[in-house]
């Protein structure tokens, strides 16, 4: 038995690739390739379906707006949001998206959640999708929740992290930000050849390192280029440390 599929995206090339990647796995059948938010509704409406493949942005009713409807007729309905927009994430998630997949889409990525779906797939690929991509390893942006909101900080800027006052503090290169998750929590979802958990207090990246230089008998400071926060390194830290430069 194919579970049935539809797929919504107002771009004819990312219908046909998702197309085909969909149907080299056995079990699932694309019935509908719609291009409008309207159009989804009247087919959701007249036709039973098993998965709905949505993108975000389209004319007349957006994914989300859809999906909530869709979860309204049939809440056994799978929503996969399928979109290049990373912004709409947390609000997929409230309407209990099983899936948010980036574009341009990874073959292997989108196999995984077909597994999932048929209850096929690996721990590995469990641990995959349960996980959001924003909360991966690897992802650009770092995500964090706090009282303001959502922020999604390019990692790329991210200096140091520090815990200050029971509260973790995220320096980036033109802002700070405050968040409740402890160092333990980020540090799973940045990359470890880049971000470097110096001392029980921070993280690090080490390709701003500028120098480090010895303060105390078993500590060491960091400086950054063009910052003038610096941070503590122990002296297991830094062995290890001069092991990642080769020295």
């Amino acid at each position: 038995m194919c579970l049935k599929v539809l797929i919504a995206d107002d771009d004819f090339g990312m219908r046909l690739i998702l197309k085909k990647m969909i149907e080299k796995i056995e079990g699932f059948e694309v019935i509908a390739e719609l291009e409008d938010g309207n159009e989804v509704l009247r087919f959701i409406e007249e036709n039973d379906i098993d998965v709905a493949f949505l993108d975000i942005e389209m004319p007349n009713r957006d994914g989300l707006e859809c999906a909530k409807i869709i979860t309204d007729i049939n809440p056994k309905t799978i929503i996969i949001f399928a979109t290049a927009h990373v912004e709409y994430m947390p609000e997929a998630f409230e309407v209990y998206a099983f899936d948010y997949l980036m574009k341009p889409f990874k073959v292997e990525r989108i196999k995984k959640t077909l597994m999932k779906i048929k209850g096929t797939a690996t721990e590995d690929d469990e641990e995959d999708i349960k996980t959001p991509i924003f909360q991966q390893k690897g992802f650009e942006k770092l995500v964090v929740k706090n009282k303001e909101g959502i922020n999604f900080i390019d990692t790329e800027n991210i200096v140091l992290i520090q815990r200050e006052d029971r509260s973790t503090v995220i320096y980036t290169t033109d802002n700070r930000y405050i968040t409740s998750e402890g160092l333990g929590d980020l540090e799973k979802r940045l990359e470890k050849t880049v971000f470097f958990r110096s001392h029980k207090s921070y993280i690090i990246n080490i390709s701003k390192i500028t120098k480090i230089s010895p303060y105390g008998r078993w500590t060491y400071i960091t400086n950054f280029k063009n910052y003038d926060k610096d941070a503590l390194i122990t002296h297991k830290k830094f062995a290890e440390l001069e092991k990642v430069f080769g020295l």
